[in-house]
């Protein structure tokens, strides 16, 4: 088949009323200029059989157990044809019929293009806008979010692909080391692109002590940090999440506050990323 401008890929185990909401909103888009790939993990909820009958619609898909989500992802990511890859796992969706339509002339030569994302906490709507200017310090914080972020499918040959050592904090490892190891361009636009549910293991509390071991990881052998300075570095963010949750309407106080505070203890003075 011809290139397409945009690859969308479904990553799905077992959510079959989710998967049923994406694909949904990916065949209702106005827009054709994209190849569709889902990726399922071999499921048994009935998914295959949903998959199997929207087939006429979708360019590839599997349906075989694979070894977790960033390994679906990575499988995706081969079969891929399209110069911009987007990731809209199941659950998840399109915001209306015309984002592909309205996104497609605004993917140019940037590595990482990212927009708006709607965030479905408890059936309360919350905008997450894209970053106007993404700093090592930004993406400590947080991340990108990949479902509303257009990913050029060279900048995986360049960095390589996901890490599926990982199992929550991969796609955040992979923005992280992109833009400030591997120099991969970013770019926001003014398009809310997807809305996500806030479920799964990287929304459970539980696994914030996952998250914190992986992205200890992740800066001592990429960024040569200490183990000191990433221990406290990431108690520090660990704090600044649980008060994010409460302060999650006061958007501006809540980072200047941060930033303040990691200025105030010392950590990344001087240091060549901020």
């Amino acid at each position: 088949m011809l290139n397409k401008s945009i690859t969308i890929i479904t990553i799905n185990f077992n959510n079959r009323n989710g998967l049923q909401k994406t694909l949904d909103s990916v065949f209702r888009q106005t827009g054709k200029d994209f190849q569709y790939i889902v990726i399922d993990g071999g499921s048994s909820d009935g998914s295959k059989e949903l998959i199997e009958s929207n087939q006429s619609k979708i360019n590839y898909w599997v349906s075989e157990p694979d070894k977790g989500i960033y390994h679906a992802m990575n499988k995706g990511i081969a079969k891929a044809t399209g110069e911009y890859l987007l990731f809209l796992n199941s659950g998840d969706e399109l915001l209306n019929e015309s984002v592909i339509e309205k996104v497609t002339p605004l993917l140019h030569t940037d590595d990482i293009i990212s927009g708006n994302l709607i965030v479905d906490d408890e059936n309360q709507d919350v905008l997450r806008p894209t970053k106007e200017n993404i700093s090592f310090l930004d993406l400590i914080e947080e991340t990108i979010w990949h479902p509303s972020t257009f990913i050029k499918r060279s900048a995986f040959e360049k960095v390589g692909l996901y890490d599926e050592n990982l199992r929550i904090c991969s796609d955040w490892k992979w923005f992280l080391i992109s833009i400030f190891k591997y120099n991969c361009t970013y770019r926001p636009i003014e398009q809310s692109i997807s809305r996500f549910y806030k479920d799964g293991i990287s929304s459970d509390p539980k696994s914030q002590s996952l998250r914190k071991e992986e992205r200890r990881k992740t800066l001592v052998e990429n960024f040569h940090f200490s183990e000191f300075q990433t221990e406290e570095l990431i108690d520090k963010i660990n704090l600044y999440f649980s008060a994010k949750n409460s302060l999650d309407k006061i958007d501006k106080l809540k980072k200047s506050r941060l930033l303040k505070f990691l200025y105030q203890i010392g950590l990344f003075k001087n240091y060549k990323y901020l």
